[in-house]
């Protein structure tokens, strides 16, 4: 067997859950949060269909590409050399710390440097957007919503309607996900898959997004955690929505590939500060600037060791 073959199949396999073991709890993670009590695979049927319905649309739609466009200046290596199975893997092993890296600049980079500067500045973009939508949407619906359902527990019956519009909420936000953030898997396979290709890859993933859901996010649910009333269904839903319509943006702005690992700590920290300074906590001011600082500091760490990752490898295999 061609040894390019197993470092295809096998790095496809290692960023599969690489990337959904990181980057899923962005979109998940209040999802998975405000519906603890439900089954797993509950959860996980309703987000494996919208998967499935998302890759196969793109596969249909851009004659075999699932990425959607967004590998069209990542050719594939020739060869495929043993050191592309490296960044998935060291995306594994801090995924497991809790890092929230971004798996773009991980893994695109690795493929294509000339594109780094692009993704920087649009992943920037993507967060500056995003903190000040968050920070000018949650000013306005802090009193007139989120202090509501901090002081007033949810009914059955509110219950029922929020969760039907929680769950459209993340099935249209998960979907935008998806479409950006394919490309950071499907890099390892050819550009135009054959419909075995497609339903092998289509059961991996299923395989480790059952896996991650089983297991109710893993490390990085944490973040998302620790923020305010996230695990009220409501103000789930709330973020969800918000989040999913700043993807659905920068999806038609280009095709160039982004980190949406930024634009969800940008969302969450501008909704941690307007929540913050509406509500008037401010016993909890220093410690929530500590924390959000902390977010900020981790995807900058992962910004860094990917850019070196890249570079150094590619220097040890010109030796």
């Amino acid at each position: 067997m061609d040894f390019s073959l197993v470092v295809i199949y096998l790095g496809f396999t290692l960023a599969a859950y690489s990337v959904v073991g990181n980057d899923t709890i962005q979109t998940l993670g209040t999802f998975l949060s405000s519906n603890e009590r439900k089954k797993w695979w509950v959860l996980w049927l309703f987000a494996g269909g919208i998967l499935s319905v998302t890759l196969i649309y793109g596969y249909i739609t851009h004659a075999g590409d699932v990425s959607y466009g967004r590998l069209e200046k990542y050719p594939m290596p020739d060869p495929f050399a043993w050191y592309y199975i490296l960044p998935p893997i060291i995306l594994m092993l801090l995924t497991r710390t809790g890092i929230p890296v971004s798996t773009s600049f991980m893994v695109l980079t690795f493929f294509n440097q000339k594109n780094l500067n692009d993704m920087i500045i649009k992943s920037i973009s993507g967060y500056a957007v995003a903190f000040i939508a968050a920070i000018i949407l949650y000013a306005i619906v802090a009193n007139l919503l989120e202090k509501k359902f901090i002081e007033n527990p949810i009914t059955p019956k509110q219950r029922k309607i929020w969760t039907t519009l929680q769950w459209c909420s993340t099935g249209f936000l998960w979907s935008q996900w998806l479409i950006q953030d394919f490309a950071n898997i499907y890099v390892y396979l050819p550009r135009e898959l054959k419909v075995w290709q497609l339903l092998f890859s289509l059961v991996i993933i299923l395989g480790m997004l059952a896996f991650i859901i089983a297991k109710k996010g893993g490390e990085i649910q944490k973040i998302v955690k620790s923020k305010t009333n996230t695990v009220d269904i409501r103000s789930a839903t709330l973020i969800d929505l918000s989040y999913g319509i700043i993807l659905f943006y920068f999806k038609e702005l280009n095709n160039v590939p982004m980190s949406t690992t930024w634009v969800f700590i940008g969302i969450l920290a501008g909704r941690e500060i307007a929540l913050n300074f509406m509500l008037r906590k401010k016993e909890n001011r220093k410690n929530m600037f500590k924390n959000l600082g902390m977010d900020l500091l981790k995807v900058f760490i992962g910004l860094i060791v990917s850019i070196v990752l890249v570079y150094v490898v590619k220097y040890l295999a010109t030796l």
